[in-house]
């Protein structure tokens, strides 16, 4: 595998092969990147991403070159095609983490590039690092990644990170998964008919509070405001929100993820977040950094 791209090219061996090399991160000194390069080209905000990234490549004992706004800060402001960037930045680099604005672009720039290309995030497309460090996170919460029942809440239409996860979810054995938006942003098509070839039950539903006592894994995401108008934004914002009283209707063994940042969809107290248990996001986080030291090791070794 030269290129991550999609959620769609991990196998299950795959999954489990990089889960492992992501326990051996967390405590390995090792530095077998060395004298490596690693561009983070980012046409979109990110703190996470970009970051653990870039944490992950020096922990590797590599070097990072970057661009947090491409989209002002390169010479895509004077007219340069991503084509053209991607053809000069991979005789600068060694791999290269591209996040941009538009659907299909992480393809595009694999489709010419010389070097690894790694998707960190296409539009409303996929997020597939996020996607394994999510099912990363269940699995070292949770202890297994059969026999679930997850929540996928929010904004649906737009989430990258929920359609990649809903591709991993599909290779596993008795997954339930219910999608809860506004019918606005309620979950695209192309996922539901993938988890229908693949037999996994899903349902819609508008409540919330009614299935917290019911789930493993809830899975919260933000109203993405920037990719809607402002009438739209305002018309659902705040429709769905985990505050210290619906937590409490969550089993003590079930766990809450988001893929961060969270805005006004997540009211809790930071002592509730730093000692309720089953408050996993910053948890989740963390992981993204050994997940993506994992998969840089097996991309440049």
């Amino acid at each position: 595998m030269k290129h991550i791209i999609e959620a769609q090219q991990f196998d299950k061996e795959f999954i489990f092969e990089i889960f492992k090399k992501a326990d051996e991160c967390r405590i390995s000194t090792k530095k077998p990147l060395a004298g490596k390069i690693l561009t983070t080209l980012f046409y979109e905000p990110s703190t996470r991403t970009r970051l653990s990234f870039e944490s992950a490549m020096i922990k590797l004992g590599g070097g990072v070159i970057s661009t947090e706004n491409a989209k002002e800060f390169s010479s895509a402001i004077k007219g340069e095609s991503l084509q053209d960037t991607i053809r000069i930045i991979s005789s600068y680099t060694d791999a290269i983490v591209i996040r941009h604005y538009e659907e299909g672009s992480a393809k595009l720039a694999a489709s010419i590039s010389s070097v690894s290309i790694i998707n960190g995030g296409d539009g409303s497309g996929q997020h597939p690092t996020q996607a394994l460090l999510d099912l990363y996170t269940i699995w070292k919460e949770i202890g297994r990644l059969d026999n679930l029942v997850i929540a996928m809440v929010g904004d649906l239409k737009f989430g990258r990170t929920v359609r990649s996860l809903c591709y991993l979810l599909g290779k596993f054995k008795n997954i339930k998964i219910i999608f809860i938006a506004p019918k606005s942003l309620s979950i695209k098509e192309d996922i539901k008919e993938y988890l229908k070839r693949h037999n996994v039950y899903f349902e819609e539903q508008i409540e919330l509070e009614k299935f917290l006592p019911k789930i493993n894994v809830i899975y919260m995401t933000r109203i993405q405001k920037e990719r809607m108008t402002e009438e739209e934004h305002r018309a659902i914002k705040g429709a769905y929100k985990i505050n210290e009283e619906n937590l409490k209707l969550l089993k003590e063994s079930a766990r809450l993820l988001h893929p961060l940042p969270h805005v006004e969809e997540i009211e809790l107290s930071v002592n509730t977040e730093e000692n309720d248990k089953r408050v996993a996001y910053f948890r989740q986080a963390e992981n993204g950094l050994y997940i993506r030291m994992a998969l840089l090791s097996y991309l440049l070794e």
